[in-house]
């Protein structure tokens, strides 16, 4: 399948995210109907030095039937190619990312990440060098640049296209900003205009129709999706589903939020084993609950508790409380009688 057709087929896709899109999370994506994910970002270094919890983070199947990226991100570009190569022939995804938004200290300080928005030339070698040393489709994910109002998003763009990047992703924030204020999605628009891959926009989708809107105004071959999939892993579909069909999809209700949320929990447990996967989960629980009554007060309980069934005790007198609480019986959401 070429990107374009891969666009056509799903024009929202869930991004990369560290601490997010581990395997049990692409699996959930996957029941919901989702043909194509990415893994979490990879070190090319820990690729290539064989980091062991590096490598744990590429455990997909490349031979059930879907479609899977994998990110990878750093600054050298010799590195970047090995580690392309390795995955190539190792893993056998469907295309390979290269990460030049991520914002964080510890990924931008080595001068990975967003970092590139502020050395067109070493961007554009790191796509070169991946681009000779492998036959899969490679991707680019930018920021609209380093500082904002200081854009190279648009030079960043052109320059992945010459070096023989399939499409570009563009995040419509400076690294500066990392996720404040609101997404620039004029230069997004702009830079699509310019180039004549794929552009793919990224920055503040939460809602179907948001993307719908994004997707008809922004000139982009497709969207993507990150924060707004925390606690709501039903937005791709629901977005995929408006988009092509112009039905507006049913928002899942608080059964199915807290039945989601025990299901993930079992699909991490099944995963991680206990131990490693209760911690894992807690933010994710804590996105699920999040602006329900009385949330901060069940996330606080579920803190202090290691056992999974305790946890799945919780919520699950919680979704009772909640769904006697909507049918006017005020006093069961009582916190002391749930915890």
């Amino acid at each position: 399948m070429r990107l374009k057709e891969l666009f056509s087929r799903q024009p929202v896709i869930p991004a990369p995210m560290a601490g997010v899109t581990d395997f049990p999370f692409r699996q959930i994506l996957r029941e919901l109907g989702i043909k194509f994910v990415f893994t979490e970002m990879v070190s090319s270094k820990g690729l290539v030095y064989g980091n062991q919890k590096t490598e744990e983070l590429l455990d997909f199947n490349s031979e059930d039937g879907f479609w899977t990226g994998v990110q990878i991100f750093g600054e050298d570009p010799e590195i970047m190619g090995q580690a392309a190569v390795y995955i190539e022939e190792t893993y056998a995804p469907q295309l390979i990312d290269i990460n030049m938004g991520c914002p964080v200290n510890k990924v931008v300080k080595n001068g990975a990440g967003a970092a590139l928005m502020k050395d067109a030339d070493r961007a554009e070698k790191i796509v070169e060098e991946v681009v000779k040393k492998i036959n899969l489709p490679v991707t680019v994910k930018i920021r609209a640049g380093w500082n904002k109002g200081q854009y190279t998003a648009r030079e960043i763009s052109r320059r992945a296209e010459q070096a023989g990047a399939g499409a570009v992703t563009i995040h419509g924030r400076a690294r500066s900003q990392f996720y404040e204020g609101q997404a620039d999605w004029d230069i997004i628009q702009a830079t699509a205009r310019e180039v004549n891959i794929p552009l793919v926009g990224n920055g503040d989708i939460f809602t179907p129709q948001t993307a719908r809107e994004k997707f008809r105004t922004a000139g982009c071959r497709a969207l993507m999706v990150a924060r707004g999939l925390q606690g709501n892993p039903w937005l791709v579909s629901r977005a995929n589903q408006l988009i092509k069909t112009g039905s507006i999809p049913k928002k899942p209700d608080i059964k199915e939020i807290i039945d989601m949320a025990c299901h993930h929990l079992d699909r991490a447990v099944n995963y991680y084993g206990p131990h490693r996967a209760v911690p894992k989960m807690r933010k994710h629980l804590h996105w699920y609950i999040k602006g329900l009554p009385y949330a901060t007060i069940i996330k606080d309980q579920i803190n202090q508790l290691k056992e999974v069934n305790q946890i799945k005790t919780v919520l699950k007198k919680y979704k009772t409380a909640l769904i006697k609480y909507q049918q006017g019986c005020k006093e069961e959401l009582d916190p002391k009688k749930i915890i």
